[in-house]
């Protein structure tokens, strides 16, 4: 089938797996304004194209992402400019807002989302990863939040999911900081899944578990994440009366009948998209 082109973005289709590769190698893969547009559309249409059961989220070049481009930091003064400072304001907030939607896209899609990240992973980039499903880093990885050396509160979502990954204190450390954090703390933080070392290694190994993930009921995948959301922001008792409801109506389908069949007769199943 065909995938939508972008100008700031590849992407492809292989065997069920999405890849959304950002593509301003030149820029570190800095987020101009059409890249903040084009991430929401990509995963727009994982979520919305059956052939895909998971993407793997990457960077072109020598860097994952360096976060906003400071260029689109400099031009918001002129987006908001109003001769009312409170209408200039209430402009601020809804650009800020879009923003954080189109980051907050890859939480909403369906399908899981894995990162795979090499060199700078800073500022805007962190906020773009903690959405994610999963992240795996190459040994050259470095993450910071770098909004506070800019003077600023980071605001597109790193600051309300990071503490989830890593615990309240250390979210607060690097939050007031900015240090950086290398390949080896990130995964003894939690903050990544793996260090798979080399870069060419960390393609291949987060290929295999995407490939793997492909593999599984796609109604399950797709219902097992919409639940781990739900549960993450919730209290226990929500999140199993959640599931509950959830599985009353999911989980007499044409998925489990298959996955029975399949052990009996022992074989891999065979699912619909």
């Amino acid at each position: 089938m065909n995938t939508p082109e972008f100008s700031t973005l590849v992407v492809t289709l292989v065997e069920h797996v999405a890849e959304v590769r950002l593509n301003r190698p030149d820029k570190s893969n800095a987020m101009n304004e059409a890249m903040w547009q084009e991430i929401r559309r990509a995963f727009e249409w994982v979520d919305a194209t059956p052939e895909v059961r998971v993407a793997i989220l990457s960077g072109e070049g020598k860097s994952f992402c360096a976060g906003i481009d400071l260029a689109m930091l400099g031009n918001i003064q002129q987006q908001i400019a109003h001769t009312d400072g409170a209408r200039s304001r209430e402009t601020l907030r809804r650009l800020i807002l879009d923003l954080q939607d189109c980051l907050s896209s890859i939480e909403r899609c369906r399908k899981p989302v894995l990162a795979a990240i090499h060199g700078a992973c800073v500022g805007g980039a962190l906020d773009l990863v903690t959405c994610c499903d999963m992240r795996y880093a190459a040994a050259d990885a470095v993450f910071s939040i770098k909004e506070i050396d800019l003077g600023m509160v980071a605001d597109v979502g790193t600051l309300q999911r990071l503490p989830h990954l890593i615990g309240e204190g250390m979210a607060r450390e690097l939050a007031y900081t900015g240090r950086n954090v290398d390949a080896d703390e990130a995964k003894s933080l939690g903050l990544i899944n793996f260090n798979f070392g080399d870069f060419s290694r960390l393609t291949v190994e987060v290929r295999k578990i995407a490939q793997t993930i492909a593999t599984k009921s796609p109604l399950a995948v797709r219902g097992t994440k919409e639940v781990l959301n739900f549960s993450r922001d919730h209290s226990v008792a929500d999140g199993l009366n959640y599931v509950a409801g959830w599985n009353a109506a999911m989980l007499l389908s044409a998925d489990l009948g298959e996955c029975i069949a399949a052990q009996r007769e022992k074989r891999r199943p065979n699912f619909a998209d």
